[in-house]
């Protein structure tokens, strides 16, 4: 198995889009427009995974300043900070036959070295109470409950500060 981590391309979209579809429930998942968006918005924090030349994984986020993800984040691509101190990741997605081969962790180190490199402070994301033993094996730190009431669900804060 050879996996390509790589940076997204606007021709990937329709792939992605199927991806986000296959991993979260239709009210959580960003619609094909919305992928669309954040790749032509921020494509310098979009990157997927690929076997084969299948796309089997992808992560997104926009920079901000803001101490946590807001809801309104991730329905306007256009409030991303270019130069915010803080890398919020919006996504981290991987194809159900794709999963536990290792594809989350690798996506998740290339957001985490890409923001250390763009010089930002923190890597911050919010995600489902199941999930939090996953993003503390990489480091992140549970900020509790979060104010996100993104597609109905109960999220955790997550951050991960960068050296």
């Amino acid at each position: 198995m050879s996996i390509l981590v790589r940076q997204a391309l606007p021709e990937d979209c329709h792939a992605l889009f199927l991806v986000e579809a296959a991993s979260f429930p239709p009210e959580e998942a960003a619609s094909e427009a919305s992928i669309r968006d954040r790749l032509a918005v921020f494509p310098e924090s979009f990157f997927l995974a690929e076997e084969d030349g299948q796309i089997i994984g992808l992560i997104n986020g926009c920079a901000s300043d803001l101490p946590r993800i807001e809801d309104r984040l991730f329905e306007n691509a256009a409030l991303h900070e270019p130069h915010g101190s803080n890398q919020m990741i919006f996504s981290l997605a991987v194809a159900p036959d794709a999963r536990k081969k290792g594809i989350g962790t690798a996506l998740l180190h290339r957001m985490i070295e890409e923001s250390r490199q763009a010089g930002r402070k923190a890597v911050i994301l919010t995600c489902k109470a199941e999930k939090i033993p996953f993003y503390q094996k990489a480091g992140f730190r549970n900020l509790g409950v979060s104010q996100s009431a993104h597609g109905g669900a109960v999220w955790y804060d997550m951050i991960l500060e960068l050296k």
